[in-house]
């Protein structure tokens, strides 16, 4: 099953860096990262290695002018639990 939630906005910069900021505070602390996007929030759990990658790419069209984009990818496979791993959480 793949479940897919995006959340496009148009931000200053200073937001941007804020939401970015903001990630990266999810991501480095011990717990799980909650992340909202749109009206969702998603909790994730990421291991201590995480694979990291970031894209630019520069476009230039007669039609749509110059147009610049970043993107940064994070991935990762969430820790396995075990039923008993569960049921002890739930205590």
């Amino acid at each position: 099953m793949v479940d897919k939630t995006l959340s496009a906005d148009e931000v200053t910069r200073e937001e941007a860096a804020e939401r970015l900021r903001a990630l990266a505070d999810e991501i480095d602390g011990t717990e799980a990262a909650s992340v909202r996007t749109g009206n969702k929030t998603v909790d994730l759990s990421p291991p201590e290695s995480i694979a990291y990658e970031v894209g630019v790419r520069e476009r230039s069209s007669i039609l749509r002018g110059q147009r610049e984009t970043v993107t940064v990818k994070l991935d990762w496979k969430p820790p396995k639990t075990t039923e008993g791993t569960e049921a002890a959480d739930a205590e």
